[in-house]
């Protein structure tokens, strides 16, 4: 497969203090001889704004007017849904997207842009590459998450394989890039919005025979999480988890295939 086109999704709520920082990190990237070589000559950057009560659409809009001033080769937009969380922000950004290739990332670019690079090659012969911390030589970058964190993490984890991903040990990185076919056909399915959203992509891609790459790639602990814990958080989580194969009891295509 030889894309001809990349859109990259960044799902943002209240993300004044972070957004603006992130796509000057993104652009310097993406306008330099690196992206060049590795991303499909047509680049464009979704930004999906999920009902944010502060100043984040302004930036996008502010930063969108700059690049188009600069004639840029990477495009600048921003899509306004009402609040739904990162779940249902992602999913609206990556049916919206209109490009042989989508990724979504953190707008806080915790995954450095030339990250994109691998993601890419890796979708030039698999449908979906999911971005994973845990590095070859058994290593997890995760380990610069406070303590709570990694507890949950750990638990959240013994969950999710046992019951829906099976093989997948990193599910909530918040990098993954699908072809265009496979992203209309996943999320076009998904059925959770909460944190348990990336689970539910992945066990449809299983599922529905999608060829199923693991990337490593380098990621950062950036501060100012949306993720805190909350009464009811666990029992959502647990339920979300439990009903996923459930509510997708139809949508198998054929055996499902493990990573790679």
């Amino acid at each position: 497969m030889d894309p001809a086109s990349l859109a990259i999704v960044l799902p943002a709520y209240n993300e004044e203090a972070r957004l603006g920082a992130g796509l000057d990190e993104l652009f310097a990237w993406l306008d330099g001889d690196e992206a060049r070589a590795a991303l499909p000559a047509d680049v464009r950057v979704l930004v999906v704004d999920d009902g944010s009560t502060d100043g984040t659409a302004a930036i996008v809009h502010h930063r969108r007017e700059a690049v188009a001033r600069d004639g840029r080769p990477a495009r600048l937009s921003v899509l306004s849904v009402p609040h739904g969380g990162k779940g249902a922000a992602v999913r609206a950004g990556m049916l919206a997207a209109d490009a042989d290739l989508v990724v979504f990332a953190d707008a806080d670019m915790a995954t450095p842009p030339d990250q994109l690079a691998p993601l890419v090659a890796a979708l030039r012969d698999h449908d979906v590459a999911v971005g994973s911390r845990i590095q070859p030589d058994g290593s997890d970058m995760r380990a610069s998450q406070p303590l709570f964190r990694r507890l949950l993490g750990r638990a959240f984890h013994v969950l999710a394989s046992a019951w829906v991903v099976g093989p997948v040990q990193d599910t909530q990185c918040g990098f993954k890039g699908f072809t265009r076919v496979a992203a209309h056909d996943l999320f076009g399915r998904q059925r959770v919005t909460s944190i348990v959203f990336d689970v539910e992509v992945i066990y449809l891609a299983r599922a529905r025979g999608h060829r199923l790459a693991i990337v490593p790639i380098r990621w950062s602990d950036r501060r100012g999480s949306r993720m805190h814990p909350r009464p009811g958080l666990a029992l959502r989580v647990a339920w979300d988890l439990f009903r996923i194969p459930l509510i997708h009891r139809g949508d198998a295509r054929r055996p499902s295939r493990g990573p790679g």
